[in-house]
């Protein structure tokens, strides 16, 4: 008992590491408003330097998404935290837009070595029996952390001093912090190689995951294309459509899809991984009709709503995917595999928020929203219907 319990502490000091790190991946949100009138740039420029991170992560998970099955996960999670350090000193120094790129670049690296290296670590640390509650704990740590960072800036840009400094200078803080907790930490690593042995990966997949890794692919990917859009848009069409110009209920907004997100995660218990991820795709296709309802006629409380349903079904459809691929990925490539369904997901948190940013220069930004939405309909259908079809198989219970 007592060694189940020391089990389930390392595994929520490693969550707490995770959510520090994930924060500071999306503290800028509410903060680019600000950018945008310190240094003129468009809408689709402020896509673009989200996507940078994106791009970030990909890079990573490709190079060296399995380098924490080498060298083990504590070393991962040090470097994560190295660059995620040094990307709020490249904004605490932004006196233009290549700072605001390095940044963002820096984040996206820190975040490509966390998600499947602290995933696999805070369930390789559970006890046995624990796989499906340590599954809930890293991707709550995941969504919460991303959670936390606009709501966290959002307030102190609103009502503390230094809007475009003091966030960067707290997560500084908590990330110190954090890497102190990873020293402290057990090693779960085993039988680790050197950093040499780590090579760049091509996406590839054990016989025994792809069955479930299509359908689980499929779900990550438009649960993961509506936050991208959420996230990177709404705060300017809160201020341009809305009239709502305080940060820190911009945001709350964002806030609220990741917090919700959470609420899908632990409703997959329930449901069970498999039902979970067509039930997912079927709120989501409700979460965007609410968004396309708040664009076209102006309603801040349909933005709420979608920000809630839309964060629920990614939830059921992100943890349902991430159960299904862990539980059948061998013990000795599940980080690998995790990133691999990861690198999916950040593909469709990218190359969406792009095309969102380009067609606002010619629509506008609620067409391009209603664009963007009407494509994610169709997609989230095809998902559906695909994953009735062809059923994942997990436990998830």
């Amino acid at each position: 008992m007592d060694g189940d319990r020391q089990s389930w502490r390392q595994c929520s000091l490693v969550a707490a590491v995770f959510a520090v790190c994930m924060a500071g991946t999306t503290l800028p949100t509410p903060l680019y408003g600000l950018y945008q009138q310190k240094f003129g740039f468009s809408e689709l420029m402020v896509t673009v330097v989200y996507a940078v991170y994106a791009f970030g992560v990909i890079g990573v998970l490709l190079l060296a998404g399995n380098a924490s099955d080498a060298v083990g996960r504590r070393p991962v999670l040090l470097a994560g935290l190295g660059f995620s350090a040094a990307s709020a000193v490249c904004f605490l120094c932004a006196d233009g837009m290549t700072w605001l790129y390095a940044g963002r670049l820096l984040s996206g690296l820190s975040a490509g070595l966390f998600t499947g290296a602290a995933t696999a670590y805070v369930m390789e640390l559970a006890p046995p029996g624990g796989a499906s509650r340590a599954t809930f704990v890293a991707t709550a740590a995941n969504m919460g952390g991303l959670g936390c960072g606009p709501l966290l800036a959002g307030l102190l840009a609103q009502y503390a001093s230094w809007p475009l400094y003091l966030p960067f200078a707290v997560h500084l803080a908590l990330v110190a912090g954090a890497a102190v907790v990873v020293l402290l930490l057990s090693e779960t690593v085993r039988e680790r190689r050197p950093l040499s042995t780590v090579r760049p990966q091509r996406p590839g997949l054990p016989r025994q995951v792809r069955a479930v890794f299509g359908p689980a692919a499929i779900a990550s990917f438009v649960g993961f294309a509506l936050f991208g859009v959420f996230t990177s848009v709404s705060p300017a069409f809160l201020a341009q459509s809305l009239g709502v110009h305080n940060r820190a209920v911009s945001g709350l907004v964002v806030a609220l899809a990741f917090f919700a997100s959470i609420g899908g995660q632990l409703a997959v218990g329930r449901v069970g991984a498999g039902r979970s991820l067509p039930l997912g795709c079927a709120v989501l296709f409700a979460g965007l009709a609410l968004l396309a309802g708040g664009l076209r006629w102006d309603l801040l409380a349909l933005v709420v709503l979608s920000a809630l349903v839309g964060g629920l079904g990614q939830g059921l459809t992100f943890r349902g995917a991430l159960s299904a691929v862990a539980d059948a990925s061998p013990a000795d490539q599940r980080a690998a595999v995790i990133s691999t369904l990861f690198l999916v997901a950040y593909v469709g948190i990218s190359v969406p928020v792009i095309g969102v940013g380009l067609l606002e220069g010619h629509l506008g930004l609620e067409a391009a929203g209603l664009v963007f939405i009407a494509c994610m309909t169709v997609l989230v259908l095809a998902a559906a219907a695909y994953l009735l079809r062809r059923p994942a198989r997990a436990s998830g219970n």
